[in-house]
């Protein structure tokens, strides 16, 4: 009899939220169905909210930061200024002048200058370190370095990406990103209104309550449109982890080479093109291999009597279109390419649509590849428009827009530690 009641007792503080009793009248039963199905998705709520907080709160921030990198800044800080003259220095000029302060580097790439009255920058590898170079695109001399790979942009997307924890950060990144969907699915059924309860208590906090209705009242009324937003972070983020994003949905969704009629390939991916391990290649293209040189394939782009080089090369994008900043990788052996492209990937861009990547044969100068926003599949297409928000790069609208859902995610946070600290066991009843 004793253990009997130790039973009903559970059951009525919902240990047991799915049990019934047989004599329970059958037009309850409807009602207590919902309240079950309540008390699960309140408990599956809080479980995957406080095991998720820390990483949620840790990809608000760092969000922040590379946001505020990306719309207010560069991802390399400060931009400079420098006062134009009628005619700029060759680009090789401007090169030699950077290299010439790193004689043990190897020059990587060139970042054109997004205005006129504006640095052009220098990418440099040097041993495991990675330098870029602010030149004067006028008078060849060299205004800024920074470690491409110690800027706070860099680190902020390292821990965003993978904790610094390489390979086993990037698994726990996706863990909880998956148990956030949980926690979201489930938020959504304890936020739906029910009872007397109408659709403003549930958009609005209500400033005449106190302690937890308050901040219950608050986590709710910021949980629908947040929780909106948070979806679409997470799944964009989602497309770039180890497994959900690299093996499945990015192996599907790739540009497919088989497109460039019969264009050689080299054994490396476009991603090889990232540098200080920052992801810098459009989605869709990071997987494509490369094109190599060395054949007579592609149609024209340098004449046959001009040498393939950064000045050539550099004019060749100009007459190709690109305009303002852009870029121009340069091949690292005898098979390599030269690379020019703009993406918003590479923050060049404040319009996926406009991405496009172009590949010259190093010998030849013949276009081995013009590969276009249009060119992409369906998949890719829509993740450069949804990585392009994800990391407010369309303006200065989706940068505040960012950095308000980071500040709301953070207060969404907030809210729901000081509901679980006031109905902590032995405090309040969990309802």
């Amino acid at each position: 009899m004793a253990v009997a009641t130790a039973s009903t007792e559970r059951r009525r503080r919902g240990f047991f939220p799915m049990s019934f009793s047989p004599d329970t009248p059958g037009a309850d039963a409807p009602a207590r169905v919902r309240a079950d199905l309540r008390a699960i998705a309140w408990r599956w709520h809080a479980i995957a909210g406080l095991l998720v907080m820390p990483f949620l709160l840790t990809l608000a921030l760092t969000g922040a930061v590379m946001v505020f990198y990306t719309g207010f800044q560069t991802r390399l800080g400060a931009d400079p200024r420098v006062e134009p003259l009628p005619l700029a220095q060759p680009v090789s000029a401007q090169a030699l002048a950077a290299m010439a302060e790193v004689p043990d580097g190897r020059l990587r790439s060139y970042v054109a200058p997004r205005a006129p009255d504006r640095a052009a920058w220098f990418v440099i590898e040097r041993g495991e370190q990675t330098l870029a170079a602010a030149v004067d695109p006028y008078r060849a001399t060299v205004l800024r370095w920074v470690d491409k790979g110690d800027t706070p942009f860099a680190w902020a997307q390292r821990i965003h990406g993978t904790l610094l924890m390489g390979e086993w950060g990037d698994r726990l990144i996706e863990i909880a990103a998956w148990a956030m969907l949980v926690m979201l699915l489930t938020g959504l059924v304890l936020w739906w209104p029910r009872g007397g309860l109408g659709w403003r208590s549930r958009l609005w906090p209500d400033a005449r309550l106190r302690g937890l209705g308050w901040w219950r009242s608050l986590h709710g009324s910021l949980g629908l449109g947040t929780g909106a937003v948070l979806l679409a972070f997470l799944l964009t983020g989602l497309t770039w982890t180890g497994v959900t994003g690299e093996r499945w949905l990015q192996a599907w969704g790739s540009f497919p080479a088989e497109q460039w009629d019969a264009v050689p390939l080299s054994g490396e991916p476009h991603a090889a093109l990232n540098t200080a391990g920052l992801q810098e290649v459009p989605w869709g293209l990071a997987q494509t291999p490369l094109p190599a040189s060395g054949s007579a394939v592609g149609r024209d782009g340098l004449s046959a009597r001009t040498p393939v080089d950064l000045d050539s090369v550099a004019a060749f994008a100009k007459r190709e279109g690109f305009q303002g900043q852009h870029q121009i990788a340069v091949p690292r052996d005898s098979r390599g390419v030269y690379t020019v492209s703009a993406s918003t990937m590479s923050g060049d861009l404040g319009q996926p649509t406009g991405d496009r990547t172009v590949h010259l044969d190093r010998h030849s100068g013949r276009v081995l590849a013009d590969i276009r926003f249009g060119d992409y599949g369906a998949m890719a297409k829509t993740m450069a428009v949804a990585i392009a928000l994800h990391q407010g790069d369309m303006g200065l609208w989706n940068a505040l827009l960012n950095l308000a859902a980071c500040a709301a995610v953070v207060l969404l946070c907030v809210a729901g530690v000081a509901m679980w600290w006031l109905r902590r066991p032995g405090r309040a009843r969990p309802g």
